[in-house]
C-alpha cells in the first residue's frame, strides 16, 4: 500500500482506540479517497470500506471489482446482482472481528442512507456517530504534501482570477466571464470546480447563480472561483468595479479588509473557531453592518471544497497546526451591491498563513 495511505490507516486506528471505536464504515466519498485512494462508481449497489483495529476491506460489487482493483490492494468481498450483498457483508464483518452485539461504529455521513442501514441492520444495538472525531478530524490536519498541493492550487487560482477581471468589458455577461475562467483552468491542467461571477446588485446574493446579466459602467464586480489540480481545490473571492465604483464601495471594501485581517490575526493553535468568526464579525458589527453579514466566516478546505473545520459563531472546534479553512466575511446591500473578501489560510508554525499571493485590493477595470 502507498506509504501515505498506510500512515493514514495507522493514524485512524490510533484515534479509533482513543475514542473506543470498534468499526469505521465508509461509502464512496472523499473519505474513502483519503483513506484508500479509491472512490468507485457510486450507484444503488452497496460499496463499503470497513476498518477495524485488525482489518480493512471492501464490500464491492463484482461488476466494479476489476476496475477498482487497479487502485487498491485492500481485500475485496465481492457480490453479484444475482446474490445480493448480504452474505458478502457478513463475511467482511467476520473478517473485521467487530463485536456483533452493541459495537461502537462510525458511519460516513456522506454515504447513502440505505448503505448505512445495511451496516446498522447487520450490527444490532450498535452505537453510532459520524466521522467528526475520527476521519474528519484527521482530514482537517493537512500534511506537507497536502499543503504543497493546496498552495499550488491557490497560486493557479490567482492567475485564473486575474484572467477573469482582465476579461471585463462593456456588455460582457457574467457567463462569458465565467467561461473565460473555466477555459483558463483547463488550459493550465486544472479542473474547474465553480465560477461565481456577480455584476452590480447580483453581488448582494451570497449564492448568486451566474447568468446573462451584462456588465455596465458603475457596476461592482464580485468573483468567487475555484479549480482543482493535483487532487486539491482552490477557493477565493475578490471584488472590483467597472468604470467607476458605486457609492459606498470603498468604505465597505475597507471594512471587509479589516475584518479579514482581524480574523487572520485571531486564528492560532489552541483558539476556538468561534473566536475567529467573532473577530471578523465584531469589525463588521462595529461599523454598523452586522445584519448584512449573512453567513459564517469560513469553512475547511481539503479534498472537498467544504469540510471541517467550520468557522462559525457556535463552533467549539479548537484550531490545530495543519488546519486549512477560508476566512470570507461579506457585506450584502440588497439592490445595490455585495462584497466579500475570501482567503484560504493554513495554521502553520503557529500562525494563519494565507495560501494566495493575490492582494485583496479592489480591482479597478475599464
Amino acid at each position: 500500500m502507498n506509504p501515505t495511505l498506510t500512515t493514514r490507516l495507522a493514524n485512524l486506528r490510533a484515534i479509533m482506540a482513543a475514542t473506543n471505536t470498534d468499526l469505521v464504515a465508509i461509502g464512496p466519498s472523499s473519505h474513502m479517497l483519503y483513506l484508500a485512494d479509491l472512490s468507485p462508481h457510486g450507484d444503488e449497489r452497496p460499496v463499503l470500506l470497513l476498518i477495524s483495529q485488525t482489518f480493512a476491506g471492501f464490500l464491492m460489487p463484482a461488476l466494479n471489482a476489476d476496475s477498482a482493483r487497479q487502485h487498491t490492494d485492500l481485500p475485496f468481498f465481492p457480490w453479484t446482482d444475482a446474490d445480493g450483498p448480504d452474505a458478502a457483508l457478513q463475511d467482511l464483518l467476520n473478517a473485521t472481528g467487530v463485536p456483533r452485539i452493541s459495537p461502537s461504529i462510525v458511519l460516513d455521513e456522506t454515504m447513502r442512507a440505505d448503505f448505512a442501514l445495511l451496516v446498522l441492520d447487520a450490527l444490532p444495538g450498535a452505537s453510532r456517530r459520524f466521522t467528526n472525531d475520527t476521519v474528519g478530524y484527521l482530514r482537517s490536519r493537512k500534511d506537507e504534501a497536502e499543503y504543497t498541493a493546496l498552495k499550488t492550487s491557490a497560486v493557479l487560482n490567482d492567475a485564473a482570477m486575474a484572467a477573469g477581471f482582465a476579461a471585463l468589458k462593456p456588455g460582457i455577461t457574467e457567463l462569458e466571464v465565467a467561461n473565460t475562467i473555466r477555459e483558463f483552468y483547463k488550459a493550465n491542467g486544472a479542473t474547474p470546480e465553480f465560477t461565481s461571477v456577480c455584476f452590480g446588485p447580483n453581488g448582494a446574493f451570497p449564492h448568486h447563480h451566474t447568468g446573462d446579466t451584462q456588465l455596465k459602467s458603475g457596476d461592482a464586480v464580485l468573483i468567487d472561483i475555484g479549480g482543482r489540480i493535483h487532487g486539491y481545490p482552490s477557493d477565493m473571492t475578490r471584488v472590483g468595479f467597472f468604470g467607476s465604483a458605486p457609492e459606498g464601495f470603498g468604505q465597505i471594501h475597507s471594512i471587509l479588509d479589516h475584518a479579514v485581517t482581524a480574523a487572520i490575526a485571531a486564528a492560532k493553535p489552541g483558539v476556538k473557531a468561534s473566536a475567529v468568526d467573532k473577530a471578523a464579525r465584531d469589525v463588521i458589527t462595529s461599523a454598523g453592518y452586522g445584519p448584512n453579514f449573512l453567513h459564517r466566516t469560513g469553512h475547511g478546505l481539503g479534498i472537498d471544497i467544504h469540510e471541517t473545520p467550520y468557522i462559525t459563531a457556535t463552533s467549539e472546534t479548537v484550531l490545530e497546526e495543519g488546519m486549512v479553512f477560508s476566512i470570507e466575511p461579506g457585506i450584502y446591500l440588497q439592490g445595490q451591491f455585495g462584497l466579500r473578501l475570501e482567503e484560504i489560510v493554513i495554521i502553520r508554525n503557529g500562525v494563519a498563513e494565507i495560501l494566495s499571493d493575490m492582494p485583496r485590493n479592489a480591482v479597478a477595470a475599464g
